[in-house]
């Protein structure tokens, strides 16, 4: 869309009528996030740094029984895994309240996803570049449900460094989906990276509102 010079715009219509205020006591709305990647991307890690009370966690320490079905290549250190949900909150004015659920990684957990997503308004998912094969079942699964998601990739230390658009052709993600770097363990990033899918979901929505009004198909 071409841009028009000051000289060029109409004339400012008249303001809208605000918006009443919310009744006294009423609850906040809540918006509901989903932070998604493979075992050991670092979501119990994002969910913490963002949330402003306490996280719930279901970490548990990995067991003997369960190195053979979570591999630990590339993540050798970790020694906890999330076995239900992670969950935190922030508060984004005094009528909205954000609400985030890390998924658990592993693929014996997936049947929680199908509950965790109900309602959502988007995800983000986290990519580790060390197993970045790890992070194609959750973007097949928003892809699949026409849930809007972007992609962060979580930099970690001494893990090698890729450019968005290697991620982009290396995870097949279309050009509309953003790739962003985040490092989790940062309040200050991982902000930035909720920011960046609110972006994200609000285009969705334009072109979807645009395609609507012209009888096009999104």
């Amino acid at each position: 869309m071409a841009c028009v010079n000051d000289c060029d715009a109409p004339a400012p219509a008249a303001p809208a009528p605000a918006a009443p205020a919310p009744a006294e006591g009423a609850p906040p709305a809540t918006l509901k996030i989903l932070v998604a990647g493979g075992f050991g991307a670092g979501k119990t890690t994002f969910v913490g740094a963002v949330s402003e009370i306490e996280p719930l966690s279901t970490e548990e320490l990995l067991s003997g029984p369960g190195a053979g079905h979570d591999p630990l290549h590339g993540v050798q250190e970790k020694t906890t895994t999330t076995v239900a949900l992670d969950f935190g909150r922030i508060t984004l004015d005094g009528r909205h309240v954000l609400y985030l659920f890390g998924t658990p990684g592993q693929h014996r957990f997936w049947f929680l996803w199908e509950e965790l997503c109900a309602g959502a308004l988007g995800a983000v998912v986290l990519a580790d570049t060390r197993r970045l094969a790890d992070c194609f079942p959750a973007v097949d699964f928003f892809e699949r449900r026409g849930i809007g998601f972007i992609v962060a990739v979580n930099e970690f230390d001494g893990a090698h460094r890729y450019g968005p658009d290697e991620v982009r052709e290396a995870v097949g993600l279309g050009p509309e989906v953003p790739v962003v770097r985040c490092d989790a363990r940062l309040a200050s990033s991982g902000t930035g990276t909720l920011a960046a899918l609110v972006r994200h979901l609000l285009c969705m929505s334009t072109v979807s509102s645009s395609s609507s009004e012209s009888g096009e198909p999104p």
